[in-house]
């Protein structure tokens, strides 16, 4: 069904921006056979946009957390001379640091790119094709994994490249329809929805994948052959399930207020902007600074788990997996909380959880993988709806027909700054010699995001950014 007139409870004419319907008895009132059928068409494209995390959060999972990183160092060892080099372009690089190259690799690739995805698709209002196109192109690299045998290093290190920063680009194209498909008061439970669809799919097919590499001899095939299956696998369901989102979402026209410059000057205007709004730029600081140690965390754990906890590598797999099942009752949880408390609050709530998580990490006892489940445990229930909140709030902020704009830009902080928690992690471990002081080390990003969160008046930078203020955010 498609929008018409001046209807309340509509994606808005000119900026594609759900509103909530209003009052009366008005045909456009709640009751209306208009806005039942306008609600009707909200929920189906938001069914669809809930399986584009489906469909690429696999990837993440079983891909760059489980198997790539560990296949691809063997790949290039194999390829190293007598040294333990590898020369790509004739540079010579430490095979055991290839995969960590690639993936910085693909974070530059995915900057320089991002502010000309933000800028196409809210200029062109064609977000469906660019979301299509960042979609395949990843998933087909995913998929030519498969050939990824012997010592073919640079290969993998491409298809790395292509797929992890396709990935991050669709995200600023998949995360701007969630103004547009949601009204201000259904956003907090969209987004934990999406973010809970994810982290199922991640789940669901780490089991499979881990059957199949476990159990590879009873399948009568090698494991390494067991590991590029799984690698390929993930990009065939990337590449499958993302038919639904691209059927059921819609592409709105472009508005008068989309960006018509360049991706980068258009970067350098949005700066600009966003400097206009300090409320807006005040909350994604704050984001910025607590998500870095989100992702270090997700990202150091297994490093903490095997050199100072002496784990075995199933146990830091079985955790992954406790991890990602956990994380959809956690995000769907947070976004019933959200519901009550609102999101900020809720957001501070799973703030200090992270704190207190990391502090019993500390006193972990070594060669004990039940109180490194129940960690792992701990963190899944807070880490989809830490996510989600952030995303949905943001969301708030936005203003209108400056989407992808603003959502380039979200998802730049999260990546561009990636690089902070890991750095103070192996200067901490450095200068003490210790991963327990290295974790620990964590809680100030936590802390300090806490603080400049609780700080953001949000009522005033949803009214600052000239959107709706729902009932409780």
């Amino acid at each position: 069904m498609r929008y018409h007139g001046e209807t309340r409870a509509r994606v808005g004419t000119d900026t594609g921006q759900a509103t909530a319907p209003s009052e009366g008895n008005s045909p456009d009132s709640p009751d209306s056979p208009e806005a039942a059928g306008e609600r009707a068409e909200r929920r189906r494209e938001q069914r669809g946009w809930y399986f584009y995390d489906w469909a690429c959060s696999v990837y993440s999972t079983s891909v760059l957390t489980v198997f790539l990183g560990p296949y691809l160092t063997s790949v290039a060892k194999s390829a190293a001379d007598a040294d333990g080099y590898v020369h790509p372009l004739g540079v010579p690089v430490r095979a055991g640091s290839f995969f960590a190259y690639s993936v910085s690799a693909s974070v530059v690739l995915a900057i320089l790119v991002m502010p000309l995805a933000g800028a196409a698709a809210d200029r062109g209002g064609r977000k469906k094709r660019l979301l299509a196109l960042c979609a395949y192109l990843g998933a087909a690299a995913t998929t030519g994994m498969f050939f990824l045998d012997g010592d073919r290093y640079l290969l993998g290190g491409l298809l790395l490249v292509v797929a992890n920063a396709s990935v991050a680009v669709s995200m600023v194209v998949y995360n701007s329809y969630l103004p547009q498909i949601a009204t201000p008061q259904e956003r907090d439970a969209v987004s934990s929805r999406g973010w809970a669809f994810g982290y199922a799919a991640g789940s669901l097919v780490l089991v499979g994948n881990l059957v199949l590499f476990t159990g590879h001899d009873s399948f009568g095939v090698s494991e390494s052959m067991a590991v590029r299956i799984c690698l390929a696998s993930a990009g065939v369901w990337w590449g499958a399930f993302t038919l639904v989102p691209l059927r059921r979402l819609r592409d709105r026209r472009a508005t008068p207020t989309a960006p018509s410059a360049n991706g980068w000057r258009q970067l350098a205007a949005t700066v600009r902007d966003m400097r206009g709004k300090p409320l807006t730029l005040a909350f994604l600081l704050a984001y910025l600074i607590y998500n870095d140690g989100i992702q270090t965390v997700i990202s150091q754990a297994s490093v903490y788990g095997s050199e100072e906890l002496g784990l075995s590598q199933s146990t830091l797999i079985g955790a992954v997996l406790l991890v990602q099942v956990l994380a959809v009752g956690g995000a769907l949880g947070m976004g019933r909380l959200a519901r009550t408390y609102g999101a900020k609050r809720t957001i501070l709530g799973s703030l200090v959880a992270w704190t207190v998580t990391l502090g019993a990490g500390y006193f972990l006892p070594a060669g004990a993988p039940v109180w490194f489940f129940a960690l792992a445990a701990c963190i899944g229930l807070v880490l989809g709806g830490s996510q989600a909140l952030s995303r949905s709030l943001f969301s708030h902020l936005v203003p209108p027909g400056k989407e992808a704009e603003y959502f380039s830009a979200y998802e730049m902080s999260d990546r561009g700054m990636s690089w902070l928690g890991p750095l103070l992690f192996g200067i901490t471990y450095q200068l003490t010699g210790s991963y327990r002081d290295a974790i620990i080390s964590l809680v100030a990003f936590f802390i300090i995001g806490f603080v400049l969160l609780a700080r953001v008046p949000v009522l005033q930078a949803v009214r600052d950014a000239g959107n709706p203020v729902p009932d409780r955010i």
